[in-house]
């Protein structure tokens, strides 16, 4: 398989150095799992983002989510922006698979509070999704929970790019789509910070397809089975170690549709465009008995570079979830094209 992602072919988006993987995870503490289900009905799967090795239902972190355009079936959001804040693994899935996977984040959440003797009787299950039905036979339902404990048991610091997990079975811009990261240093008062963003990709119309600028999708629409419209959806995690406030937060997210632009992005009627986003820089107790919480947060005259890390790290993300795929066979006969042969034609120009 190919995992090779935009900069192995001299490919520089924006101005901001990456971090040490140019991943989410280059915060520390956070952690993605895949579990990929690859037969010849089902090319599906789901992903787990940990936000932290702790108990996140007792050590909440500071949060936010923001829905550009609402044509998608996620769970836990309305919680989110209302409390601001996150105390459950984000996962990621196809449209019907919502769900099961919703329960099945409850079913890890209960046993964990049991082991840890932590009492809980409500929890916030974040599930996000994509629509993986042109190469999957999505009714089947495939992902179990099995498939989301499976993730989060082998969630890493290092993990797959591309046709994986949740995004083995979509299509961005015509292409294959899948899952896509990077990352971005933030320096601030001689520290570095970190933000990194992660997306399951599954949108676009393959003419408006940009590449650092260039326009790849007018010069290979007439080769593939193009996409004639802008729909889909794509899921945007957010991750930072830069200490933010949940409104602050929420202005980053909405710098996101920013970079999804750049790629060619035109956020259509059947697109749905979610992002989540969480600080790891602060923990917010759930059973602490102190009336408040002392936290620090970023002056807000400071906020440009990271509107512009989330800006270029989103770019560079879904770039990253089409040149890490290959050609994937539906099952029913249709083949979704990896991008990298069509990039690689016109590196020259690219560049």
């Amino acid at each position: 398989m190919n995992r090779k992602r935009i900069r192995d072919y001299g490919i520089t988006i924006g101005s901001l150095p990456p971090g040490k993987r140019n991943t989410i995870t280059d915060i520390p503490g956070v952690t993605v799992g895949h579990c990929t289900i690859d037969t010849p009905r089902h090319k599906t799967g789901v992903t787990v983002i940990l936000p932290s090795p702790e108990n996140i239902f007792q050590n909440k972190l500071p949060a936010s989510a923001y829905v550009l355009n609402g044509f998608g079936k996620t769970a836990g959001l309305l919680q989110v922006q209302e409390l601001g804040t996150l105390e459950s693994p984000i996962a990621l899935t196809n449209t019907l698979n919502v769900g099961l996977v919703q329960d099945a984040l409850v079913e890890y959440m209960v046993n964990r509070c049991k082991k840890e003797e932590v009492q809980l009787k409500s929890f916030n299950p974040v599930v996000g999704e994509c629509n993986d039905s042109s190469l999957n036979d999505i009714c089947d339902r495939a992902v179990k929970q099995e498939h989301v404990f499976s993730a989060i048991k082998t969630a890493s610091e290092d993990f797959d790019q591309g046709d994986v997990g949740a995004g083995k079975g979509t299509i961005c811009f015509g292409f294959k789509g899948g899952i896509g990261s990077a990352s971005r240093v933030i320096p601030i008062d001689g520290q570095d910070y970190h933000l990194g963003v992660l997306v399951q990709s599954n949108f676009g119309r393959t003419g408006d397809l940009m590449v650092n600028g260039f326009p790849l999708g007018q010069k290979t629409e007439k080769e593939i089975e193009a996409a004639r419209e802008d729909k889909g959806s794509i899921v945007s995690v957010i991750a930072t170690d830069l200490p933010l406030s949940s409104r602050q937060l929420h202005r980053v997210l909405k710098r996101v549709c920013i970079g999804l632009g750049r790629t060619g992005s035109h956020i259509g009627n059947g697109s749905g465009d979610i992002m989540i986003g969480f600080s790891t820089a602060c923990t917010l107790p759930f059973d602490s008995e102190e009336s408040f919480h002392n936290v620090k947060i970023l002056n807000e005259s400071k906020m440009d570079l990271a509107f512009r890390a989330v800006i270029e790290a989103e770019e560079e993300a879904v770039l990253n979830s089409m040149v890490a795929a290959d050609t994937v066979i539906g099952y029913k006969g249709e083949a979704r094209l990896g991008l990298l042969p069509y990039l690689e034609r016109y590196l020259d120009l690219i560049k």
